[in-house]
Protein backbone atom coordinates (compact mmCIF):
# COMPACT_ATOMS: atom_id res chain seq x y z
CA UNK A 1 0.00 0.00 0.00
CA UNK A 2 1.21 3.66 -0.82
CA UNK A 3 -0.09 6.51 0.88
CA UNK A 4 -3.43 7.79 -0.36
CA UNK A 5 -1.95 11.55 0.04
CA UNK A 6 0.25 10.22 -3.08
CA UNK A 7 -2.60 8.90 -5.46
CA UNK A 8 -4.26 12.58 -4.66
CA UNK A 9 -1.21 14.24 -6.25
CA UNK A 10 -1.82 12.64 -9.65
CA UNK A 11 -4.79 14.44 -12.01
CA UNK A 12 -6.02 10.66 -12.98
CA UNK A 13 -7.67 10.70 -9.01
CA UNK A 14 -9.36 13.83 -9.65
CA UNK A 15 -13.09 13.03 -8.77
CA UNK A 16 -12.77 10.86 -6.65
CA UNK A 17 -14.07 10.22 -2.94
CA UNK A 18 -11.38 9.73 -0.26
CA UNK A 19 -12.81 6.37 0.25
CA UNK A 20 -12.24 5.75 -3.35
CA UNK A 21 -8.72 7.07 -2.83
CA UNK A 22 -8.02 5.15 -0.34
CA UNK A 23 -9.48 2.05 -1.74
CA UNK A 24 -6.84 2.85 -4.89
CA UNK A 25 -3.49 3.49 -2.78
CA UNK A 26 -4.30 0.16 -0.83
CA UNK A 27 -3.94 -2.02 -4.93
CA UNK A 28 -0.89 -0.03 -5.28
CA UNK A 29 3.09 -0.36 -4.49
CA UNK A 30 6.15 1.91 -5.37
CA UNK A 31 8.62 0.69 -7.32
CA UNK A 32 12.35 2.14 -8.10
CA UNK A 33 13.26 0.72 -12.09
CA UNK A 34 16.99 1.12 -13.96
CA UNK A 35 16.90 2.69 -16.79
CA UNK A 36 16.71 0.48 -20.06
CA UNK A 37 14.26 -2.21 -17.98
CA UNK A 38 11.52 -3.66 -20.66
CA UNK A 39 8.49 -3.74 -18.06
CA UNK A 40 6.48 -5.19 -20.59
CA UNK A 41 6.44 -6.75 -24.02
CA UNK A 42 3.46 -6.27 -26.79
CA UNK A 43 0.93 -8.84 -26.43
CA UNK A 44 1.95 -9.51 -22.48
CA UNK A 45 -0.95 -10.37 -20.28
CA UNK A 46 -0.81 -7.48 -17.88
CA UNK A 47 -1.67 -7.25 -14.28
CA UNK A 48 -0.76 -3.46 -13.23
CA UNK A 49 -1.62 -0.29 -14.06
CA UNK A 50 1.32 2.22 -13.91
CA UNK A 51 1.84 5.80 -12.75
CA UNK A 52 5.17 7.64 -13.62
CA UNK A 53 6.50 9.57 -9.94
CA UNK A 54 9.81 9.85 -11.13
CA UNK A 55 11.35 9.51 -15.01
CA UNK A 56 9.93 8.49 -18.21
CA UNK A 57 8.88 5.41 -20.11
CA UNK A 58 9.16 4.75 -24.14
CA UNK A 59 5.68 3.61 -25.06
CA UNK A 60 7.14 1.40 -28.40
CA UNK A 61 5.73 -0.74 -31.01
CA UNK A 62 7.24 -3.11 -33.64
CA UNK A 63 7.01 -2.34 -36.94
CA UNK A 64 8.39 -4.01 -40.28
CA UNK A 65 12.48 -3.48 -40.60
CA UNK A 66 12.24 -1.14 -44.07
CA UNK A 67 15.81 -2.22 -43.73
CA UNK A 68 16.10 -5.92 -43.73
CA UNK A 69 14.28 -8.31 -46.68
CA UNK A 70 10.90 -8.67 -46.20
CA UNK A 71 9.22 -12.42 -47.49
CA UNK A 72 5.79 -13.96 -47.91
CA UNK A 73 6.93 -16.81 -45.69
CA UNK A 74 7.58 -14.08 -43.13
CA UNK A 75 4.32 -12.29 -42.82
CA UNK A 76 2.91 -16.38 -42.61
CA UNK A 77 4.66 -17.60 -39.72
CA UNK A 78 5.07 -14.60 -38.11
CA UNK A 79 8.87 -14.36 -38.48
CA UNK A 80 8.77 -10.79 -39.75
CA UNK A 81 12.08 -8.60 -39.04
CA UNK A 82 10.53 -5.45 -36.91
CA UNK A 83 12.05 -2.10 -35.17
CA UNK A 84 10.95 -0.49 -32.41
CA UNK A 85 9.32 2.83 -32.30
CA UNK A 86 8.67 5.01 -29.71
CA UNK A 87 4.89 6.52 -30.41
CA UNK A 88 4.49 8.15 -27.09
CA UNK A 89 6.63 8.70 -23.61
CA UNK A 90 5.14 8.88 -20.23
CA UNK A 91 6.37 11.59 -17.78
CA UNK A 92 5.97 12.31 -14.39
CA UNK A 93 2.61 11.96 -13.18
CA UNK A 94 1.15 10.41 -16.32
CA UNK A 95 -0.24 6.74 -16.56
CA UNK A 96 0.53 4.29 -18.81
CA UNK A 97 -0.52 0.22 -19.57
CA UNK A 98 -4.22 1.14 -19.47
CA UNK A 99 -5.12 -2.09 -21.45
CA UNK A 100 -4.17 -3.77 -18.34
CA UNK A 101 -8.27 -2.78 -17.19
CA UNK A 102 -9.68 -3.83 -20.96
CA UNK A 103 -10.40 -7.47 -21.62
CA UNK A 104 -8.16 -9.62 -22.53
CA UNK A 105 -5.81 -7.43 -20.83
CA UNK A 106 -3.13 -7.56 -23.02
CA UNK A 107 -0.31 -5.09 -23.87
CA UNK A 108 -0.76 -3.15 -27.22
CA UNK A 109 2.71 -1.68 -26.83
CA UNK A 110 5.72 -2.24 -25.23
CA UNK A 111 7.52 0.25 -22.20
CA UNK A 112 11.25 0.62 -21.63
CA UNK A 113 12.40 2.81 -19.12
CA UNK A 114 14.39 5.73 -20.51
CA UNK A 115 15.96 6.85 -17.02
CA UNK A 116 15.58 5.33 -14.10
CA UNK A 117 12.11 5.29 -12.61
CA UNK A 118 10.28 5.25 -9.95
CA UNK A 119 6.38 3.62 -10.39
CA UNK A 120 3.50 3.52 -8.78
CA UNK A 121 2.17 -0.01 -9.90
CA UNK A 122 -1.67 -0.62 -9.72
CA UNK A 123 -2.95 -4.17 -8.95
CA UNK A 124 -5.63 -4.68 -11.76
CA UNK A 125 -7.16 -8.24 -10.39
CA UNK A 126 -7.36 -5.84 -6.59
CA UNK A 127 -9.36 -3.00 -9.07
CA UNK A 128 -11.33 -5.07 -11.10
CA UNK A 129 -12.58 -6.25 -7.97
CA UNK A 130 -13.15 -2.46 -6.40
CA UNK A 131 -14.67 -1.71 -9.68
CA UNK A 132 -17.43 -4.49 -9.53
CA UNK A 133 -18.46 -3.17 -6.07
CA UNK A 134 -18.29 0.32 -6.96
CA UNK A 135 -19.17 1.13 -10.30
CA UNK A 136 -19.03 4.87 -10.26
CA UNK A 137 -15.21 4.08 -9.89
CA UNK A 138 -14.86 1.63 -12.16
CA UNK A 139 -16.35 4.03 -14.30
CA UNK A 140 -14.11 6.90 -13.54
CA UNK A 141 -11.27 5.17 -14.21
CA UNK A 142 -12.18 3.19 -17.39
CA UNK A 143 -12.45 6.87 -18.59
CA UNK A 144 -9.06 7.45 -17.45
CA UNK A 145 -8.16 4.60 -19.50
CA UNK A 146 -10.01 5.85 -22.69
CA UNK A 147 -8.77 9.08 -22.43
CA UNK A 148 -4.80 7.02 -22.05
CA UNK A 149 -6.00 4.78 -25.60
CA UNK A 150 -6.95 8.38 -27.31
CA UNK A 151 -3.20 9.97 -26.65
CA UNK A 152 -1.56 6.77 -27.82
CA UNK A 153 -3.67 6.77 -30.68
CA UNK A 154 -3.32 10.23 -31.51
CA UNK A 155 0.62 9.87 -30.95
CA UNK A 156 0.50 6.72 -33.25
CA UNK A 157 -1.20 8.61 -36.16
CA UNK A 158 1.67 11.23 -35.90
CA UNK A 159 4.54 8.78 -35.91
CA UNK A 160 2.85 7.17 -39.06
CA UNK A 161 2.68 10.20 -41.14
CA UNK A 162 6.23 11.22 -39.68
CA UNK A 163 7.26 7.86 -41.20
CA UNK A 164 5.43 8.11 -43.90
CA UNK A 165 6.92 11.54 -44.87
CA UNK A 166 10.10 9.92 -44.67
CA UNK A 167 9.20 7.27 -47.08
CA UNK A 168 8.77 9.58 -50.45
Amino acid sequence: MISPELVRRYPFSAGLSEEQIIALAKTATEQDVPAGEVLFREGDTLCCVYVVVQGAVAINIAVPDRDAAQSVANQITGEMPTTNITVSTAGTGEVFSWSALVEPYLATASAVTLTPCKLIAFDCNELRKLFEKDCCFGCRMMQVAIQIARDRLRDTRIEALVLAAEKQ
